[in-house]
Order: C-alpha cells, then structure tokens, then sequence
C-alpha cells in the first residue's frame, strides 16, 4: 500500500494525480445557464452532486469562476441536464474553451429546449433535467481557512423533467437511460447495469439512508 500527503506526491509513480481517479464514479454536472442578457452558456463539470432529499439540493464546482457560476450567480438560476452515452460526444464538445457569448449548444449541434420555470433552456436531447434555483454560493476555503479560487454553486431544484419512455412500474429505468459517469483523467464510465441490494430493517428507504 502506498502513502503519500497529496502535496508530496512522488511523480514518477503518479505523474498524474490519482484524486480524481479514486473519487469515482461521479454525475458530470452538464450546466446550462442563462445571463441577465440572454447569453446563454452549456458545460459540463466534473464535480456534482446531489446534497439533499427534501429540500432537493444539487450542487456543482467550479474551478475558477467560470461562466456557469457567473450566470447562475447573476441569474440565480441553472439548469442541470442528464448527460448519457448517447450525447457523450456532444456534452466533451461542449467542455471546449469558447469566447463568453458563443454558443456551446451551437458548437455542439444541440438543440435547446425551453425550461419551466427558469429561463435557462435544458439539453432537448437529454433524458432528464432539472430545473434549479441558486440557494448559496460557497467560495471553498483549505483546513487553514484560506480562499480558494474554487465556488460550490448549490441549488434547489424547482422542476424535474423525465422523457417517459424512460418510466417502468412508476420507477425510472436508469440503466436504460444509460448515463455517463466521471472517472479520473480522460475516463468515463456508463450506467448499463444496476443491482439492488435490500437494506436492513430500520435504515431507511430506497431515497434515503445515511
């Protein structure tokens, strides 16, 4: 077993870092946001997640404040959108580094479709979206208290769209949808295949648990 401090990592065993690598697998954060005056910006981030059940709290990273958090904090407002195996091509597309006011769903060759209840426009292609509402915006400090250049944009989400060819009993089959995963460096795994586990009696039901 190898230890290492992460600052101290030896290169010519990991010339990359293995963070990444071993956080995994993780939902891509493909977020679309509009500004105050209409720009409208697509990209996906590596750090996302889910925070909470009731009140629904998503959440993603962005290194450095990127377009997406800049919109979403002038805005107060973002789309998430289900990236999949299908579109694994057209959401990398959209990781590239345009000018502020270029279009990533044009880019891409996306269409957009139009959102609910926010004005951010979805993925049309994507499977399912939600619809989310800027609670806080988080700038990450280190263990000694310091700024990072990094800001957790957190959101409460206020819509939720699910194309319904996707629903089997009232449940979504996810494996079906076949998103995709984040793994380290250039990696991505999809979702094909799931297996339940039952869990014991008093730990919660199949939304909740610790």
């Amino acid at each position: 077993m190898i230890f290492f401090e992460p600052h101290k990592r030896d290169k010519s065993i990991f010339p990359y870092d293995p963070f990444k690598a071993m956080i995994v697998p993780r939902p891509v954060g493909w977020i679309s946001t509009m500004g105050p005056d209409g720009e409208v910006n697509l990209a996906p981030y590596s750090f996302f997640n889910a925070f909470s059940g009731a009140p629904p709290l998503v959440g993603f990273s962005s290194e450095g404040f990127k377009d997406s958090a800049a919109l979403a904090e002038a805005s107060g407002e973002f789309v998430w959108n289900m990236a999949t195996y299908d579109l694994r091509m057209e959401m990398n597309a959209t990781s590239a580094p345009l000018p502020r006011g270029s279009s990533e769903f044009t880019h891409a060759g996306l269409e957009m479709a139009p959102s609910r209840i926010v004005k951010a426009p979805r993925v049309a292609a994507s499977p399912g979206s939600l619809e989310c509402k800027v609670t806080q915006i988080v700038r990450l400090q280190d263990m000694n208290g310091g700024l990072t250049d990094r800001y957790l944009v957190l959101g409460q989400v206020v819509g939720i769209h699910v194309d319904e060819k996707y629903l089997v009993d009232g449940m979504i089959d996810i494996a079906a949808m076949k998103p995709i995963a984040r793994c380290g460096y250039q990696d991505y795994a999809v979702v094909d295949k799931v297996f339940a586990v039952k869990r014991p009696a008093g730990a919660g039901n199949q939304s909740g648990g610790g």
